[in-house]
């Protein structure tokens, strides 16, 4: 696995640990496809977006969001397609293959990626902002809120540099008609802050 140097810096660990990652096969005998980790990140990350898992256009691809879902949460966060898979974001997932699926929609993301990964990764990017998509990234990093409505509500209340947000699959349009404040409120809050990210020369840690 990674072999780190004292002397190394971000940008020349972080390289050696994404080869890790896309030669991982911890999952190998529990997966529908062979393992295909599906990661981006790079020292230059502004933005840190952490979601589910890759859906199974994702996997065919190795591109994060490369579905209707990725093209609504585009829209979500006013970025083209082309911003949204430069080196200023980094995509990575709580489960990095794509899980199968279970009563006709994604499976959960399998438990053992994040403790696996995460840390090693989200060390070495410096991101102004972390967005979580999604109950299980939600459920993770940010435990304290309920549901997942309070800590979309909690973390858009005012600007911040972690937000949450629904998953944007099909699935959750009627959470978002329950909750019209997502797209009056919420959502002109995290486009601002997408925006700041964007244009920040140099990005606080989180």
């Amino acid at each position: 696995m990674m072999s780190t140097n004292d002397n190394n810096s971000p940008s020349d660990e972080l390289p050696t640990l994404l080869t890790d990652i896309r030669a991982c096969r911890l999952c190998a005998g529990h997966l529908p496809q062979p393992p295909r980790p599906v990661v981006h990140a790079s020292s230059a990350a502004r933005i840190l977006i952490i979601g589910q898992a890759p859906g199974i256009k994702a996997h065919d691809s190795a591109t994060p969001w490369n579905d209707a879902s990725g093209d609504k949460l585009r829209s979500w966060l006013a970025v083209s397609r082309a911003q949204f898979y430069s080196p200023v974001f980094a995509h990575l997932p709580m489960a990095l293959c794509f899980p199968g699926y279970k009563n006709g929609a994604d499976a959960p993301p399998p438990k053992i990626c994040a403790p696996t990964w995460h840390a090693k990764v989200i060390n070495l990017l410096e991101p102004a902002l972390i967005l979580h998509i999604g109950r299980y990234s939600q459920q993770y990093y940010l435990p304290e809120y309920r549901t997942l409505t309070d800590a979309v509500k909690a973390t858009t209340a005012a600007p911040n540099r972690r937000y949450v947000l629904p998953h944007p699959s099909g699935r959750n349009n009627r959470w978002q008609a329950r909750n019209p404040w997502f797209e009056t409120h919420a959502l002109a809050l995290i486009k601002q802050s997408v925006q700041l990210a964007l244009a920040a020369d140099a990005p606080p840690h989180v």
